[in-house]
């Protein structure tokens, strides 16, 4: 009888514990913004988003490839990268040097995109799956803390771990 009391115990624990856990990432802890867009929509062509830079919704069948972009992306496929666990860091162009090479630094890893965007609200947003946060600039210390977070995040991302290469876009630099 002890045996399944204990047995019982430490499943209730471990429920309570994963509950938790997955109620962690759900709620907002850097003072990102949270939104809830359903994953698996895919349409041809251009598509209005309320969010700049989009955190997701219909997109593109087309991934964009992980990677360091030069340029701006499409945000179809931006989207859709999100969709398969991809952390997006956008930028302004013209953001000094220093502090797009420690952006570059941060984004020289697997399921991680970083563009130029054109209008952004501010000087560096990050966004994943129904994630964003805005952020005054390269050396915010929440933006490597939302990188860990949200980069494949099972219970957000709609496809973790789909792929992040064989898609559209060629990365300008790793």
């Amino acid at each position: 009888m002890r045996v399944i009391a204990w047995a019982a115990g430490g499943i209730a624990v471990l429920a309570v514990a994963a509950f938790a856990v997955a109620r962690s990432a759900a709620e907002p802890s850097l003072g990102e913004r949270v939104y809830d867009y359903a994953g698996g929509q895919h349409l041809e062509g251009e598509i209005a988003y309320r969010e700049t830079p989009p955190v997701g919704g219909p997109h593109n069948p087309v991934w964009q490839n992980c990677g360091i972009y030069d340029q701006p992306i499409g945000d179809e496929h931006g989207v859709h990268t999100l969709e398969h666990g991809a952390v997006w860091i956008t930028y302004r162009p013209g953001l000094p040097p220093a502090e797009l090479e420690l952006l570059k630094k941060l984004a020289a890893r697997d399921y991680l995109l970083l563009s130029p965007y054109p209008g952004l609200p501010a000087e560096v947003v990050v966004s994943s799956w129904n994630r964003q946060l805005v952020l005054d600039g390269a050396a915010d210390k929440r933006l490597p803390e939302f990188i860990r977070r949200f980069t494949m995040n099972p219970e957000l991302a709609p496809e973790p771990g789909a792929p992040c290469t064989q898609g559209t876009g060629e990365p300008s630099s790793a």
